[in-house]
């Protein structure tokens, strides 16, 4: 009977030692991005395209470029961003719109930013 309650109380405590572990790892968890692989994706193929073709250097470079820029902003905050940079070449009042709200300035300087802080970190100059 000894033997039973002692293989109990292991057991009991193994478990309790588990659900204390699995609360330390949540508050430990790294930094996980919202940005969406096909995003992640669209972005590196533009950016090797950019940088002059597929090789091992760009691909990484444009992968690591993605993903520190994701460090910086949300993937709201990127999409928006992207989208008064598109949208601001268009002529006239009709342009106006994406080019001149403080919002659209603040997202531009904040893509700015993450942009420059991911090209420094990812390509050797």
């Amino acid at each position: 009977m000894n033997i039973k309650l002692l293989i109990g109380s292991v057991f009991l405590s193994a478990l309790a030692g588990c659900s204390t572990t699995q609360e330390k790892l949540d508050e430990d968890a790294p930094f996980v991005s919202d940005f969406p692989t096909q995003e992640r994706v669209d972005y590196v193929l533009s950016c090797i395209a950019q940088k002059g073709g597929l090789t091992y250097i760009t691909q990484y470079g444009c992968g690591c470029k993605i993903d520190k820029i994701a460090e910086k902003m949300s993937f709201a905050d990127y999409d928006q961003a992207r989208t008064f940079g598109f949208m601001r070449k268009t002529p006239g009042e009709a342009g106006g719109v994406f080019r001149d709200p403080p919002e659209a300035k603040r997202l531009r300087k904040l893509m700015e930013e993450a942009e420059a802080y991911a090209e420094k970190s990812c390509f050797v100059k």
